[in-house]
């Protein structure tokens, strides 16, 4: 297989403009992943991406020949091998792993715009792609569905984002460029929103049921009329010195505070009925 050398080839091109231009990506409904766990998670939800991008060595590697060989013993992708040295000029890490791969950005079905009444979060101006990355990490895990994003907030298919969240993407429905007041009123359960000026805390109040939390930018927290549209604000308890919790920390904690309540309650039901 001929190994690419050139700056100028036009895959080459391409593969530069996906990882720096989000208006690229969003224009042509492609973006990058980057190493084996983002590889193999996007397989196993969504098949085969359309054309992996490995470096000469790792290539010539045997335990990588045989990775790819088992990973993708029933459609095996288109495969494009460049040299070292162009790949670790065009990878979006300052120490590659070897593989990236090309994919098209999952499109919604019509069916998610009609959720409304699942665990949803709504995110306002997050500007850093890790934070939002590691919220929608988060979200995942705590097995929240939508995920509605303000225009003004980073790109959620950029390759930044796609690391920090390890493959959260592709297990949620993510919603760009939401209109978050009208959001929260479609939502048919309870809108929650986290302010340190709140008066109730995250532990007063039961998020059992339908619950769509809305966190807003990391210096600017969010805005009044989104405040004013949620049913609920509330604080997350900090009896330590530090005044303000990063977007993605106070995201994670509110997620799993309602896992538990849900654990909690099923629990309670499930002792009521034997």
């Amino acid at each position: 297989m001929p190994v690419i050398t050139s700056r100028n080839h036009p895959l080459i091109k391409q593969l530069i403009k996906l990882e720096k231009s989000s208006q690229y990506r969003k224009r042509t409904g492609l973006t990058l992943l980057d190493g084996v766990h983002l590889v193999q998670i996007y397989h196993a939800v969504l098949g085969s991406p359309e054309n992996l991008v490995v470096s000469q060595s790792y290539s010539e590697n045997s335990g990588n020949k045989h990775f790819l060989n088992t990973l993708f013993k029933n459609i095996t992708p288109r495969i494009t091998i460049i040299s070292d040295a162009l790949f670790r000029e065009i990878s979006p890490v300052k120490t590659p792993t070897g593989i990236l791969a090309l994919i098209s950005i999952p499109k919604l079905n019509k069916e998610t715009d009609n959720e409304a009444e699942i665990f949803s979060v709504l995110l306002e101006t997050i500007q850093d792609p890790g934070n939002l990355g590691s919220i929608l990490r988060s979200a995942a895990a705590a097995n929240a569905r939508n995920i509605y994003l303000s225009n003004q907030c980073a790109d959620a298919w950029s390759p930044k984002a796609l690391r920090a969240a390890m493959g959260a993407h592709f297990f949620l429905h993510i919603h760009e460029n939401s209109d978050l007041p009208e959001i929260t009123q479609k939502f048919a359960g309870i809108v929650i929103a986290t302010s340190l000026q709140a008066t109730r805390n995250l532990f007063e109040i039961s998020l059992t049921g339908p619950i769509a939390f809305v966190f807003g930018n990391e210096g600017t927290g969010l805005s009044e009329e989104i405040v004013q549209a949620a049913d609920e604000n509330i604080s997350i308890p900090m009896p330590g010195k530090t005044e303000s919790l990063n977007a993605a920390a106070a995201a994670a904690i509110c997620f799993f505070e309602k896992v538990r309540q849900d654990r909690a309650s099923k629990a309670v039901l499930n002792v009521g009925t034997k």
